[in-house]
C-alpha cells in the first residue's frame, strides 16, 4: 500500500490560512490534493490538520481526514518529520499505514500527477529505503555566493571560485519544497533524510517558495502563464 500525506496546520503566520487561501479559483491545498489522485500512485491521501476548517476543504476534494493533528505538533516548531511519523503510528492503529509514505506540501501548485508518476518510478531502482524529493539547480553559481560585513560591504564565501568561469564550477541544487517518498522506516530513522537520497531533477520555472506576498503573486502569474486551462 503507498500512502500520500500531506500536512497543513492551521496556524501559519507569513501568510495568514496560506494553504486555504484562493490560488487561481481554489483553495492552495487542492492542487496538491488533486495532483496526488490524478497520478494513480497511492492507495490513499490523507490529510494531517488540527484545523477544522482546513479538514472540511480537504474532504471537499477528495482527501480523507481520519485523525486530528494534536496542537504539539502543530506549532511553529514541529517538523515535518516527525508529524509523518505521528500520521503513521496514527493510521497503524487501524492497519492502513502505507509501507511508502509520500509527503505533500500544500502549497505545491505547481506540482502535478506526471512528476509524481516519474518520482514513483524512481524508487523502483534506488537502493532499499532511500528518499526520493524535488530538486532544482541554483541559477548562479553558489560558490560565487557574497556574504555582507557589518559595515554593509561584501565579501566572497569562496575567494578561489570568483575567477574561476561558470561552467568550471560544480552545478550545485536545493530541495524545491514539494514533496518526499520513502518507506516507512526511512521516515523513523535519524539524520538527514536528504543525505543520499535521490532526486527527481525539476525546471527552476515551477519550484516556487511561496513564503510572502511578493511570493504568492509571482507564483500565481507564473501559474497562470504556464497552465491557463487550469483556471477554475
Amino acid at each position: 500500500m503507498s500512502l500520500c500525506l500531506i500536512p497543513a496546520r492551521g496556524g501559519s503566520k507569513r501568510i495568514p490560512r496560506k494553504n486555504i487561501r484562493n490560488f487561481r479559483g481554489q483553495p492552495m491545498i487542492a492542487w496538491s490534493i488533486q495532483a496526488a489522485r490524478q497520478s494513480g500512485c497511492f492507495d490513499r491521501v490523507v490529510v494531517s490538520t488540527d484545523d477544522e476548517e482546513i479538514a472540511s476543504i480537504s474532504l471537499s476534494f477528495g482527501a480523507e481526514v481520519p485523525f486530528k493533528r494534536p496542537s504539539r505538533l502543530a506549532d511553529d516548531y514541529s517538523g515535518t518529520r516527525e508529524v509523518v511519523v505521528h500520521a503513521i503510528d496514527a493510521l497503524e492503529r487501524d492497519m492502513c499505514a502505507g509501507n511508502d509514505v509520500c509527503c505533500i506540501y500544500a502549497t505545491a501548485p505547481f506540482l502535478s500527477a506526471e512528476i509524481l508518476k516519474n518520482a514513483k518510478s524512481y524508487l523502483g531502482f534506488s537502493r532499499p529505503d532511500t528518499v526520493v524529493f524535488a530538486a532544482t539547480s541554483f541559477p548562479h553559481p553558489i560558490q560565487r555566493s557574497l556574504t555582507l560585513d557589518s559595515d554593509g560591504y561584501s565579501t566572497a564565501m569562496d575567494s578561489a571560485s570568483m575567477s574561476m568561469r561558470s561552467q568550471d564550477l560544480v552545478e550545485a541544487y536545493h530541495d524545491a519544497g514539494q514533496f518526499y517518498w520513502a518507506t516507512k522506516r526511512a521516515w523513523s530513522g535519524v539524520g538527514n533524510m536528504l543525505e543520499g537520497a535521490r532526486p527527481l531533477i525539476l525546471p527552476r520555472w515551477s519550484v516556487h517558495d511561496i513564503d510572502t506576498e511578493e511570493d504568492w503573486h509571482g507564483a500565481e502569474l507564473m501559474h497562470a502563464a504556464l497552465f491557463p486551462e487550469l483556471e477554475k
